[in-house]
């Protein structure tokens, strides 16, 4: 009986049946005490009030920046996905018509001022013909992105994209957001 060797634990071969962790399972109260982490808020609710608004502020502006940056966590819903960020690519390498929108609608409402233009038919031809050219380009230019996204992303959901980028191609350079990662003119 000396010339014994000592037992090893019996391991199955069946899937549902796993080894020991080597240790006893610790109590409930134990465990509970170990997840449990201090608690530091303030006394009075002005003082945790203005914590919690300092706290968030200082989130915002982590996640703010980050967007900026073009980060995909902190992106909103609609900016998330590859195609989404070919679409941003596309129109912010390219200069458009649409670009300068904003600017053309500021002289627009100047020249609604103008005692001789007021009645006149030609400001509202204007108007019409600015949003025609808008809709033909955001269709032009939706189309080949919507072509190189199914090239480039097979399988992937192109549903809205020519809407997105009609959207960003009417804003002010500048104010894009999340800020471009191209500039005018590199090859997308």
């Amino acid at each position: 009986m000396a010339d014994e060797a000592p037992e090893e634990p019996v391991v199955s071969d069946r899937a549902g049946v796993t080894q020991s962790k080597g240790r006893p399972t610790p109590k409930r109260s134990e465990a509970e005490r170990r997840r449990r982490q201090p608690y530091n808020a303030p006394g009075d609710r002005k003082a945790a009030a203005n914590q919690s608004r300092d706290r968030d502020r200082a989130a915002r502006s982590r996640r703010m920046e980050a967007m900026k940056r073009g980060e995909s966590w902190a992106l909103p819903r609609k900016d998330q996905g590859p195609v989404r960020g070919l679409a941003r690519d596309y129109v912010d390498a390219r200069r458009s018509i649409s670009e300068y929108y904003m600017f053309g609608i500021l002289v627009l409402v100047i020249l609604l001022f103008v005692p001789g233009l007021r009645k006149s038919a030609l400001l509202d031809y204007l108007v019409l013909v600015l949003l025609l050219v808008i809709v033909v380009e955001s269709y032009f230019v939706g189309n080949r992105i919507i072509r190189l996204a199914h090239q480039r992303f097979p399988g992937e959901n192109t549903k809205g994209v020519r809407m997105y980028a009609a959207i960003r191609q009417t804003q002010i350079r500048r104010l894009r957001m999340p800020a471009p990662r191209v500039k005018v003119g590199e090859k997308v």
